[in-house]
């Protein structure tokens, strides 16, 4: 649909990897949204249509600045934004415009609303056959389920996360941040990804149906063979896990805290040795990991114990020194301060014209070597594309557009000229 690669025309140098490529994102809250931003760190041309006046629930959620929603500006990042109203015949008409030469589009609306609409999948791809239709739902296009509304907090406590999180004798505990959106927003993007690198075969498009708890219900590792082979059901352990010790958070003599893991065996001696306790190991309750499992209780005990006699950056530079495992349990300007996390260029500050200066958030998540992905602007204005869209690309006139009570502003690329 654009005239040249997202990475030439922006000036981002050599093209992206995913650069010619056009995403179309009709959603809103997180889990789509998030796989769409992951789309767009690596070049694709993401289009997000809005509601008129509205716009997506995110520009109202968490912590605003001169009323500027700053959640909205990292999670729909590199995007261009057009507001249109989908319960009308103009939205859908926008919407069957968009796709006509799209390679994907992103929806997460509960199952049936786009069929009401007459936005269908087989509607859609009869338009585009290539079309690749991503569709995230609380719990699938089938099922029983299928038509209740389901949103990450729900997910979190379906898939069984939310059982086996806290502490052994207190109640069940949610994260402290979207899980299930995120979880399934990267799972949303590979599976979009594989899509598009079957496109290349057939040249055909499909249907990817994905329900907010199926991703985290694998991430949560052996429950399902553990209890299949053996009868186990997972109970919380506060920072434990079941198949490895040591593992959890100490305090140190300062009152800091440190997370240590000691999975290996050599990892284990070593967390010992720096600890001034050698002979830990020795003792037949610790000699190996089946056994510190068993007498995990008097694990953590003795590592508490020794942790407790060092202030935290004393522990961190012995720690370090022998190659044990360790971390400081950082905060969020903790990381942002961190050196290594400095280095590694994983947070970026960009310019944001609605909050008038620089703003810092995650970078993008992984490094090619290549064809590097990139963060290209913040989080739009609402509808600050819609005349480079709508009229421009789309073909709309300008009373159409502005019959529907749509502003027609100056887009991103018309006022940087």
């Amino acid at each position: 649909m654009a005239a040249s690669p997202p990475g030439e025309r922006e000036g981002m140098g050599s093209a992206m990897a995913l650069a010619g490529t056009t995403v179309v994102d009709i959603s809103n809250f997180l889990a789509a949204p998030l796989a769409s931003m992951f789309l767009a760190d690596f070049g694709a041309d993401v289009i997000k249509v809005e509601r008129p006046g509205a716009g997506d629930e995110v520009r109202r959620w968490g912590e605003v600045r001169n009323g500027v929603g700053l959640y909205y500006k990292a999670v729909n990042r590199g995007k261009k934004s057009v507001t249109a109203d989908l319960r009308t015949p103009f939205g859908v008409d926008v919407v069957k415009r968009l796709v006509a030469k799209a390679d994907i589009l992103v929806e997460n609306y509960r199952t049936g609303t786009l069929e009401k609409w007459g936005l269908a999948p087989e509607v859609l791809m009869e338009i585009n056959p290539g079309l690749i239709v991503l569709r995230v739902t609380g719990f699938g296009q089938t099922g029983p389920n299928s038509r209740r509304p389901g949103f990450g907090t729900i997910a979190e406590a379906y898939a069984g996360y939310v059982y086996i999180s806290g502490e052994p004798q207190g109640p069940p505990l949610l994260p402290g941040f979207g899980l299930a959106d995120s979880t399934t927003g990267l799972m949303a993007a590979y599976l979009a990804s594989i899509a598009l690198h079957e496109k290349r075969r057939s040249g055909r498009g499909q249907v990817i149906d994905l329900a907010l708890y199926e991703t985290l219900l694998t991430l949560l590792g052996p429950q399902v063979v553990n209890y299949d082979q053996l009868g186990i059901i997972q109970e919380r352990a506060g920072s434990r896990l079941p198949f490895t010790a040591p593992r959890n958070i100490y305090r140190t003599r300062d009152g800091k805290f440190i997370s240590v893991g000691g999975s290996a065996q050599s990892i284990f001696e070593r967390i010992c040795q720096a600890l001034e306790i050698p002979d830990l190991p020795k003792d037949p309750r610790f000699a190996d990991n089946r056994a510190r499992l068993k007498n995990v209780d008097a694990l953590d005990a003795a590592l508490q114990e020794a942790i407790g006699r060092f202030d935290r950056d004393q522990l961190m530079h012995r720690f370090v020194e022998l190659e044990a495992a360790i971390s400081p349990v950082n905060n969020v300007e903790d990381v942002i301060n961190d050196e290594h996390v400095r280095a590694r260029e994983n947070i970026v500050a960009l310019h944001d014209e609605e909050l008038g200066g620089p703003l810092r958030m995650q970078n993008v998540v992984g490094k090619l070597s290549r064809t590097p992905g990139a963060i290209r602007h913040t989080g739009p204005r609402l509808g600050e594309h819609n005349r480079e869209v709508l009229v421009d690309l789309l073909g709309f006139t300008p009373a159409e557009v502005e019959s529907q009570g749509i502003a027609l502003g100056a887009s991103r690329a018309t006022a940087n000229r």
